[in-house]
């Protein structure tokens, strides 16, 4: 009776210890799942939560002690570029709307 206490002692620690995922095998799964989405030029970094980071925060490890930062890698002066097959949707100044950007005049 009186090891009772052992039992929810040890259900905090298994899990306090879950909550601290390596960083490595999460960064790891992210870069994974991006890939996956087809996205070519990218980068996936670990730094320290008070550190100063470009790009989007998309986890955190260790207990938040440190953030993962997503950054799109784009040559310099260069923008996302959308699908040339895809048709662009445009709206003109009279209210009406065209495919291709040919507005009447």
């Amino acid at each position: 009776m009186n090891r009772l206490w052992l039992l929810p002692a040890a259900w905090a620690l298994a899990t306090a210890a879950s909550g601290a995922e390596d960083c490595e095998a999460l960064r790891a799964r992210i870069e994974a799942k991006i890939a996956a989405a087809g996205v070519l030029r990218f980068a996936v970094t670990t730094v320290d939560a008070a550190a100063p980071a470009e790009g989007q925060v998309v986890g955190s490890c260790e207990l938040g002690s440190k953030k993962i930062v997503y950054r799109r890698d784009l040559a310099p002066g260069s923008e996302p570029s959308r699908p040339r097959s895809a048709p662009m949707l445009t709206e003109c100044k009279d209210g009406s709307s065209s495919v291709g950007g040919d507005c009447p005049r």
